[in-house]
């Protein structure tokens, strides 16, 4: 018997993910969606030949055993919450917004909900994961986006940036990743998986670059434990709709599903 999936968001993520379960995942049947524009969702859903209901997010928990949120940061508690407390799995890319709801985390072991946040737009998280076993000295990374991916973060208002005006690299953020993930919440998720994996979100270090010449998002990692030192850089191509989102990053979500029902699973 398949495992019932429910997705909240149905953009730039959501839609692909939606579509993938349409066409089949092993194990796995997609059941409901939730959106803040229901009838955009339910046009979606004709034109992709998906016949699913679109519920509200409080919902989606009785809905699906499998929650996957790719919604606005600004309601992942309102999706996460409800499907947390009734002991559902929940399957996240918002890492950013993790960070500031660590509250979610004792809900869902107190209520034996489950959180996966799918990180495959980020490589090398199963090394930092294995060097985190022993003791890691640093963890940094170096983020550099073309301008119009960071467009609307919260700390270019604060501090009056105009990154569309910048003509040359520009360095705009160093600090750890908590506070990355505050000033940049739809363009540092990567940041905060990284800190998780490892050292922890006040102690991984992040600088954050707007570059005019770039057309790809790229991260660089640099970890330094003392079972290795290792460096890794992934240059992934904005989305078409959401510059600040990659392509790859619905991807990995499906990626993370298939994971979940594989007979075979590589990788932590």
């Amino acid at each position: 018997m398949p495992q019932k999936v429910a997705i909240a968001g149905l953009g730039t993520i959501g839609l692909p993910v939606a579509k993938a379960l349409h066409a089949g995942i092993d194990g796995l049947q997609l059941a409901a969606v939730a959106s803040g524009r229901a009838e955009a969702a339910k046009a979606k859903l004709a034109g992709a030949g998906i016949d699913v209901p679109v519920l509200g997010d409080g919902e989606l928990a009785a809905a699906a055993e499998i929650i996957v949120e790719c919604a606005p940061a600004a309601v992942f508690r309102a999706v996460a919450e409800p499907v947390l407390r009734a002991g559902r799995v929940l399957v996240t890319v918002s890492g950013a917004a993790l960070l500031d709801a660590p509250d979610l985390i004792d809900l869902a072991e107190q209520s034996g909900g489950r959180i996966i946040l799918a990180t495959g737009a980020l490589l090398g998280l199963d090394a930092v994961r294995a060097a985190a076993e022993g003791d890691i000295r640093e963890v940094r990374m170096v983020s550099k986006k073309p301008p119009r991916s960071l467009k609307g973060a919260p700390f270019l208002s604060e501090h009056d940036i105009d990154v569309m005006a910048l003509t040359e690299p520009t360095r705009l953020f160093e600090g750890s990743a908590r506070e990355a993930a505050r000033g940049f919440p739809a363009n540092l998720n990567v940041a905060a998986a990284l800190s998780l994996a490892g050292t922890g979100p006040d102690a991984t270090r992040i600088e954050i670059w707007a570059d005019p010449a770039l057309t790809r998002n790229t991260h660089s990692i640099h970890v330094d434990a003392d079972t290795a030192q290792f460096s890794m850089t992934i240059e992934n191509v904005p989305s078409e709709e959401n510059p600040g989102t990659g392509r790859i990053t619905p991807l990995s979500v499906i990626a993370c599903l298939r994971g979940l029902a594989a007979t075979l699973k590589v990788g932590t």
